[in-house]
């Protein structure tokens, strides 16, 4: 499906500079550009790629002073970064959705499947589930007794749903993704470590997107909670009886331990671990590699293991580079106190 750059400025609200009539039919990144295909230009770094692109069309933000000229035509919106994933979305949404239950996939005679969906070869569905309506469940999927399911669900191959747990609207679990296992319960004793049962589920809200071998486990009682608009990469790791606040997103590898309370609109980079039992705040955003160990407020931009308030992690950064320097000046000056001292004691 073809379609103009003068169409694709009026779907964004945007302004055409150059031939309106250019056409797209796929997108490219810009500096692998090439004819019919569409563009976007939001880091300046890459702005000298304008003047080579052979895409059809760019997007740039309102504001791009061109460095040169160039052979594409451009449309200007407030935001290429966001103008591009509307555009990503609706493509996405074009594509033809599979449907109907293949002959090789099981589905309990107990459990309620919604309309307009797909389940895929091998897929079993346990005893008493409830599907919502234009669920895609791909082949290799399970999902446990007693599960719901809301509508819009997306579940890929390989996602394992434990029996109880619910999950909201439009819910997105990529491939080998765990939903449900057993949370990490033991009781220490004299001969051993006693398994204590997670009797719970976990809830996932509505809008919620988790990357692939990512796992949230099981409450010990009650539930964990993932909350609506959360994003989570692929190999993050939620323990029991968590509560992730709304809108947080997390990056790879990220590790919250149990009993701990994360604030909406949080940011966390890539391999952050936060201990157990403590909260974090509102619109808290920690650095790659960060160790939080302690509650922390809202609003907080935090940063090191453990954790430091980022202008004071970087002033102590610089101090690191300098100590080698500074250990032969205080070097020097134990020489000459010492001669110093020396001096004083000869002339008594």
């Amino acid at each position: 499906m073809e379609f103009t750059a003068q169409q694709i400025a009026e779907y964004l609200g945007g302004k055409v500079e150059g031939n309106p009539e250019a056409t797209v039919n796929t997108f490219s990144k810009i500096e692998e550009g090439k004819t019919g295909s569409l563009s976007f230009l939001s880091n300046p770094k890459y702005a000298h790629y304008l003047n080579s692109t052979q895409s059809s069309v760019v997007l740039v933000n309102a504001d791009l002073e061109l460095e040169g000229p160039t052979n594409a035509t451009l449309v200007r919106v407030s935001n290429a970064y966001e103008s591009v994933a509307k555009l990503l979305q609706l493509y996405e949404s074009m594509k033809p959705r599979k449907q109907g239950i293949d002959s090789l996939a099981f589905v309990s005679p107990s459990s309620t499947i919604g309309s307009d969906c797909y389940i895929g070869a091998f897929a079993y569905i346990g005893n008493n589930v409830e599907i919502g309506d234009g669920c895609q469940i791909y082949p290799h999927a399970y999902i446990g007794d007693g599960v719901k399911l809301g509508n819009g669900c997306i579940i890929y191959p390989n996602v394992i749903i434990y029996h109880g747990c619910k999950i909201g609207n439009r819910v997105t679990l990529h491939a080998g993704c765990v939903i449900g296992a057993d949370g990490f319960g033991f009781a220490p004793t004299a001969t051993g470590y006693d398994k204590i049962p997670q009797i719970g589920i976990v809830t996932i809200e509505d809008d919620v997107e988790i990357g692939a071998n990512a796992c949230v486990d099981r409450s010990t009682m009650g539930s964990t909670y993932i909350r609506k608009g959360v994003k989570l990469d692929n190999l993050v790791q939620i323990a029991h009886n968590t509560d992730i606040g709304s809108n947080t997103v997390m990056s790879a590898q990220v590790g919250i331990a149990g009993s701990t309370k994360v604030g909406q609109w949080c940011m966390f980079g890539g391999q952050v671990g936060i201990a157990g039992h403590i909260t974090v705040g509102n619109k808290v955003t920690i650095a790659a590699q960060s160790g939080v160990i302690s509650d922390v407020s809202d609003g907080q931009a935090l940063m090191g293991s453990p954790t430091q308030e980022h202008r004071s992690f970087y002033r102590i950064e610089v101090l690191k580079r300098r100590l080698p320097e500074l250990n032969r000046q205080l070097s020097q000056l134990q020489k000459e106190i010492e001669e110093i001292k020396n001096n004083i004691n000869h002339h008594e």
